[in-house]
């Protein structure tokens, strides 16, 4: 073999090796294409809602490596329903107690891939300082450039189910039934 072949040969494995031992990539969750809601049902008939209007956090994403970690913290006191007395109440010791615990926090260090998709994340869910393993499947993860930020931005929408009591918040079970269901649509960009 002539030198230059040697020469391109060894560049094409070190580029190869970069490829593969890619940087792990940072993300800052971008709160105007991030909703927190849930959704509870009323008693066996209706289904009330609401949403976190203050949220903030970080996900890190290595898709070569297929690992990640997500921090993501929310504001209790600014949930919103659309009805300020039912917020009042929310806020209240009888569910969310904002005063004593003012922020909900999703910490993982597990995140599932299948192929360069997230397909779920595993991690603690911590609420009325209780923290409970919780897994939020994916849909529609995706990363994409922002042609208005010049970056990357990824994102998706995930949900899970959580047992509300699990937390200690027990105010009007049975008849406000124990399951919320958790939508979290977000959208982070790369830092």
């Amino acid at each position: 073999m002539t030198k230059i072949s040697l020469t391109l040969l060894a560049a094409t494995a070190a580029l190869a090796a970069a490829a593969v031992h890619a940087e792990p990539a940072t993300y800052a969750i971008d709160p105007t294409h991030t909703f927190v809601t849930f959704e509870a049902k009323h008693f066996g008939t209706s289904t009330n809602r609401g949403r976190f209007d203050k949220k903030s956090g970080s996900i890190t994403l290595d898709v070569a490596a297929k690992t990640g970690k997500v921090d993501v913290a929310l504001e209790t006191a600014s949930i919103n329903t659309g009805t300020a007395p039912f917020d009042n109440h929310l806020k209240s010791k009888d569910f969310f107690n904002v005063e004593a615990f003012p922020k909900a926090t999703f910490t993982s260090d597990k995140v599932i891939f299948d192929g360069d998709k997230v397909s779920a994340v595993v991690g603690a869910f911590t609420l009325l300082g209780k923290t409970q393993t919780v897994t939020l499947k994916a849909n529609n993860f995706n990363c994409y450039q922002n042609p208005m930020l010049k970056r990357e931005v990824c994102g998706g929408d995930f949900d899970t189910t959580i047992q509300r009591g699990d937390f200690g918040m027990t105010y009007g079970l049975p008849g406000i039934p124990n399951d919320i269901h958790l939508i979290i649509q977000i959208e982070a960009v790369k830092q």
